[in-house]
This record gives C-alpha cells, sequence and structure tokens, in this order.
C-alpha cells in the first residue's frame, strides 16, 4: 500500500475526511494559549484544513508555516484566510521539507502515516526542529491492527521509538480529546535532544 499525494487528495475531493473534526483541536489550543512568545516558529505537518493554524494566526501567532501532500487542503485555507502569508502555505511531501523549527505541532498526521515509515517520522522532526525544540500534540492510543489510516499505536511503541531522539516532557492521556476519541489519545510534549 501506498499513500500517495493523490490518495489524499481524492480523500479531500471526495470528502471522505472522517479525522476533519471541523475546528481547532482543544488539546493543542489550550498547549499554544499558554505560550508565552508569539515570534516561535512553528509548522504544523500534514495540516489538512489546518484549523489549528487559522486559530494560531488569529491569536497572533507571526510565523506558522502549514504543510500538506494534497493541494486541496491548503487551497481551501488560502480561500478561508487570505491575510495568511502566502509563503507559509506548503503544498509538499513532508519528507522533503528543509526549514528549522522552535515547534512542531502533531494533529492526525502520524497516524496517516503507513506504520513502517514511523521511524523516518521520528528522525525528520528531528532534523527539522532547532535546538530546544518542541514535537508537540496527540495520538491515538489504540490497538494498530495494520488496517488504516487512521493507524493505531501505543504508549510503548511510542516510548521507544521517540527515546533515541526526544526528551520525554509529557505522555500522557489526553483530557480534553473531542467526545468520539475520548479515551483514545496520548497528548505528548517531546523536546528534541542535543545530537
Amino acid at each position: 500500500m501506498t499513500l500517495s499525494a493523490d490518495f489524499w487528495e481524492n480523500r479531500y475531493r471526495n470528502c471522505q475526511t472522517g479525522w476533519d473534526i471541523g475546528y481547532a483541536s482543544e488539546a493543542i489550543t489550550h498547549y499554544a494559549g499558554q505560550l508565552p512568545r508569539k515570534d516561535l516558529k512553528i509548522l504544523i505537518p500534514g495540516a489538512g484544513n489546518a484549523y489549528e493554524a487559522a486559530w494560531l494566526h488569529e491569536k497572533g501567532f507571526q510565523d506558522v508555516t502549514i504543510i500538506d501532500i494534497a493541494p486541496t487542503p491548503i487551497q481551501n485555507f488560502r480561500e478561508r484566510m487570505p491575510g495568511f502569508p502566502e509563503e507559509h502555505l506548503v503544498n509538499a511531501d513532508f519528507f522533503e521539507h528543509q526549514e528549522h523549527y522552535d515547534l512542531i505541532l502533531e494533529q492526525t498526521f502520524f497516524c496517516a502515516l503507513l506504520p513502517e515509515q514511523r521511524p523516518d517520522y521520528v528522525r525528520k522532526m528531528h532534523e527539522l526542529l532547532k535546538p530546544g525544540g518542541k514535537l508537540v500534540g496527540v495520538l491515538f492510543n489504540f490497538p494498530n491492527t495494520g488496517e488504516g489510516p487512521p493507524f493505531g499505536g501505543s504508549e510503548a511503541e511510542y516510548r521507544s521509538l521517540f527515546e533515541p531522539w526526544f526528551h520525554k516532557r509529557v505522555l500522557a492521556p489526553c483530557y480534553n480529546s473531542i467526545k468520539p476519541r475520548q479515551g483514545n489519545e496520548l497528548f505528548f510534549i517531546f523536546e528534541k535532544k542535543q545530537e
């Protein structure tokens, strides 16, 4: 199985976007609302319709970039948020992205990748973060049957995957998940380890 740009573009064009909750995730906005600096360089990969990016922009965060492999969600965002900087709308493959960020926000991107891509995801996140940078968001906490997307995972798997590259600051049940996902998400804060 390959989850190509065409696969995701077809999902958007056919409105097969069950992961899209239609607004910014409370787990993300609650965390971001406590950040003291609005000048952090932030990336949201696999952003989809990027409600979190819109929320951040409206709250005064000055340097937010979204990336998605499918063009339709980027275009949807452009139409909804005409004041958002065009150069921060990236239609590309995340694994080819080259920049450095203070903060990367994870919201239904990890679970959309094939499980065999997970080690590459972790290495790429480490590469994209500045020294002391953080990867923050939610991960699914239900068995990975191999059927997906979304693909499940467990706390033990995440600890094993991320530990070589990141310091675990938080990895705990997400208390403010949306109702359909309650009990099935972990909130995490991982800080980049120095090389």
